[in-house]
């Protein structure tokens, strides 16, 4: 099976960037953010970071704003460590698919608990 190249580049990016936001980047606003995901154009000219915080709605929004403010300094980072003629165009975006998942497996353990609730009712004497 052939990889096209846009998608070993964004996983040489993913790597990259995650190492910058764990020890590179000092903005105070960036809170406890994991890259959850890179999407990469084919022609390697737009990258949308997925990032998911931990915190409330004013953090997240503070997380992303960091980032953004951050994203030129990311850029200049991958222009050093990575052998590509364009830098791609970045854009962050907020990532909220564990906090759904949570949800999902939250709605699902209430329901398991209400089904033996009500089996242990139907069995009582």
């Amino acid at each position: 099976m052939q990889f096209k190249r846009s998608d070993r580049v964004k996983e040489v990016m993913r790597e990259e960037i995650s190492q910058m936001l764990m020890g590179e980047i000092k903005d105070p606003r960036i809170g406890f953010a994991t890259l959850t995901r890179v999407e990469l154009s084919d022609d390697l000219r737009n990258a949308k970071i997925f990032v998911s915080v931990m915190g409330s709605e004013d953090e997240k929004k503070k997380t992303i704003k960091g980032l953004e403010s951050a994203s030129g300094f990311i850029r200049s980072e991958l222009r050093k460590r990575m052998r590509l003629k364009f830098i791609p165009e970045i854009i962050f975006r907020l990532d909220t698919s564990i906090e759904h998942g949570e949800k999902i497996a939250r709605i699902l353990e209430e329901l398991k608990s209400e089904k033996i609730q009500k089996d242990s009712k139907k069995y009582e004497v």
